[in-house]
C-alpha cells in the first residue's frame, strides 16, 4: 500500500532541476579500488500473485520494482543534493513560467536489441504509463507529452510547477514505441533479463549502457514473501544482500563480521494527522499541545529500534532545502497541560486515535503515543483498522490517526499534495491563505534564491501551526555480505539503484 500512496500524490506537483550527475550517496566502507565482476545476490520483498511484469503497471511487489529499475531507464532518479539525478535524461529545463519542461536525453543510448532511443520512444512510454497508470504515475496529460526533435521531450504542466523533474524520477520507464508484450523486457537500462521465473530473474550487465557501465557480471533477484524468511537468507548466506529487510534482522546482523547493516536515512515517517478545520484538535494550541507531549526520542528508540532520528513536525526531511535553522521540538509537559488549558480543550472524555498496520512499527507507535499523551491529561483510545477499512472511513476524515509515507520526496511536493487547500488528499484539512500562497511562489519561483524562501516559509508555517505531528524518521535498513560494496544509502526508493554496487575478491 506504500507504494499506492506515493502514486496517488504523484498527480499533484511538479518539479525544478539542477544538474548534478551524483545519483546516490554510498557507503562509507573502506574497502580499496572497486572490482569488476561477480554476481550479487539479492533478496526482495513480494507475492508471486502479485508478480508484474508490465513497467508501466502497478508494482506492488519490491522484487518487481527492482528489477524494473535496473532493466528500464526512468528519465531521472532519486538524488542526495541536489535530489533530482539525471538518468535517461541528462539534463533539463523549464521556461521562465515553469511549465514547459524539456528534457534532453542521453547520446549513444540504446535498447537491449541495439536500436537506438528516440524521443518518439520516450513520448510514446510516457503517454502510455499515463493511460495505464493515470495522472497519479505520470502527472502530465497524455496530449501534453510531446516531442521535440529526435532527443528532446517536452512536458507541460498546466501550473507552474518547479518539481516536475523530481515527479518523474524512477516512474516513468521507458520501453520501445508500440510495445504491448513485456517478456522479453526490452529497456535501456544498466542491466539485460537474461531470465524471469515466477518473480525471481537473472539480470546480466549492459555493457553498452549510456552511463557507466556496472561492475557486476549480474544480479540475481530472488522474491521472498516474508521479512522474516528474507532475513534469515541474508542471515544465514544464501543471499549477499536483504533489501529493506527492518529493524529486526538489523539487530540480529549487528556486530558479525561477516554481514554489513546499511542504514537509509529518512526512509519511512511515521507520524499523526490532526483534523485542522474542525473537531477536538482545531484550535493550534491544541495541536501545538500533543507535539509538546510526546517524547520523540523515546518513541525513535521503542518504535524503530534505535534506527531512526528524531524529526521535527516537518514533512520532507531529507530534503536539501530542509529547513534545519528552525529550533528543534521538545517534550515540554507543562507547556503542553497550559496550552490545553488556554485552548479550553475537555481532558473529562477520550478521543479515538486510529491506526492501520500498514507500515513497520505503526500500531505500536500509536500506543506509545496514547501513553506518553496521558501524562498531559489527552487520553486516546487506540482503534486498529484494517488497512482498506482505514482507506474507506478514516483517511481525510477522521479527528486523529496515524499516517506513514514510505518515501521521503521534497517539502514543497508534500506541501503541495497534502497540506494545499485545493488538494484532495490533503489529510489534515489544514486551510491557511499564507501557506497556499508560500506554496504557489515555490512552484513558480525563477530562481534559487526565492525558491528557498519560499520553501523556509513553507516549513515554517508547517512547523508553526501544520496540521502534523511529525515525531521520526525511520531508517531503511538492508544486510549485506561483507563484500558487498557501494550500496546505496539514500531512503526510500533509491534502494533499487544498484548499479554501482560491487563485489570484493
Amino acid at each position: 500500500m506504500g507504494l499506492n500512496r506515493r502514486q496517488l500524490l504523484r498527480s499533484g506537483l511538479g518539479v525544478g532541476a539542477v544538474l548534478v550527475l551524483a545519483a546516490c550517496s554510498k557507503d562509507t566502507d573502506s574497502a580499496g579500488p572497486a572490482q569488476r565482476g561477480g554476481t550479487l545476490r539479492v533478496g526482495a520483498l513480494g507475492i508471486a500473485a502479485r508478480s508484474e511484469r508490465d513497467p508501466h503497471a502497478n508494482l506492488s511487489n519490491d522484487s518487481d520494482f527492482l528489477i524494473t529499475s535496473l532493466v528500464y531507464d526512468a528519465l531521472t532518479v532519486p538524488g542526495g543534493d541536489p535530489n533530482v539525478a539525471p538518468r535517461l535524461a541528462t539534463r533539463w529545463e523549464s521556461d521562465q513560467e515553469r511549465r514547459r519542461w524539456t528534457f534532453t536525453l542521453a547520446d549513444g543510448a540504446t535498447f537491449h536489441d541495439g536500436s537506438p532511443v528516440t524521443s518518439d520512444d520516450v513520448v510514446w512510454s510516457l503517454r502510455r504509463l499515463r493511460t495505464v497508470g493515470g495522472a497519479s504515475k505520470m502527472p502530465v496529460a497524455v496530449e501534453d507529452i510531446t516531442a521535440d526533435g529526435p532527443n528532446r521531450v517536452v512536458l507541460t504542466v498546466p501550473e507552474p510547477n518547479t518539481q516536475l523533474p523530481l515527479l518523474v524520477r524512477l516512474m516513468t520507464f521507458t520501453v520501445k514505441k508500440d510495445t504491448t508484450d513485456f517478456i522479453k523486457a526490452i529497456g535501456t537500462g544498466p542491466f539485460r533479463l537474461e531470465s524471469y521465473q515466477g518473480g525471481n530473474a537473472r539480470l546480466v550487465r549492459n555493457e553498452r549502457w549510456h552511463g557507466t557501465p556496472p561492475l557486476l557480471d549480474a544480479i540475481e533477484v530472488t522474491m521472498f514473501e516474508s521479512v522474516t524468511a528474507l532475513g534469515n537468507a541474508v542471515l544465514g548466506g544464501q543471499i549477499d544482500l536483504a533489501s529493506n529487510v527492518g529493524a529486526i534482522a538489523g539487530r540480529t546482523a549487528e556486530g558479525r563480521g561477516d554481514l554489513r547493516v546499511v542504514r537509509r536515512a529518512d526512509d519511512i515517517m511515521l507520524g499523526v494527522a490532526m483534523r485542522a478545520s474542525d473537531g477536538p484538535f482545531a484550535d493550534t494550541k491544541v495541536r501545538a499541545a500533543l507535539r509538546l507531549g510526546v517524547d520523540r526520542n523515546a518513541l525513535v528508540n521503542q518504535v524503530h529500534s534505535g534506527y531512526g532520528k528524531v524529526a521535527n513536525d516537518i514533512l520532507g526531511t531529507a530534503d536539501p532545502m530542509y529547513d534545519k535553522t528552525i529550533a528543534q521540538r521538545t517534550r515540554d509537559i507543562g507547556r503542553a497541560k497550559t496550552l490545553l488549558r488556554e485552548a479550553g480543550f475537555d481532558t473529562g472524555r477520550s478521543y479515538p486515535l486510529v491506526t492501520k498496520a500498514e507500515a513497520p512499527g505503526e500500531v505500536e507507535s500509536a500506543k506509545v503515543i496514547a501513553t506518553q499523551l496521558a501524562e498531559i491529561g489527552v487520553r486516546l483510545d487506540v482503534v486498529t483498522q484494517e488497512s482498506n477499512a482505514f482507506y474507506d472511513q478514516t483517511w481525510l476524515k477522521a479527528p486523529l490517526y496515524t499516517v506513514s509515507w514510505g518515501t521521503n520526496d521534497s517539502a514543497l511536493f508534500y506541501a503541495k499534495n497534502l497540506m494545499s487547500s485545493g488538494s484532495n488528499r490533503n489529510e489534515t484539512d489544514f486551510k491557511d491563505a499564507a501557506f497556499d500562497t508560500a506554496t504557489s511562489k515555490a512552484l513558480a519561483a525563477q530562481n534559487d534564491s526565492d525558491y528557498a524562501q519560499a520553501s523556509r516559509e513553507v516549513q515554517q508555517i508547517e512547523h508553526e501551526r501544520g496540521g502534523y505531528l511529525v515525531w521520526g524518521m525511520a531508517d531503511g535498513i538492508d544486510i549485506a555480505s561483507a563484500k558487498v560494496h557501494d550500496l546505496p544509502t539514500l531512503g526510500g526508493f533509491a534502494r533499487v539503484q544498484l548499479e554501482r554496487a560491487w563485489l570484493a575478491g
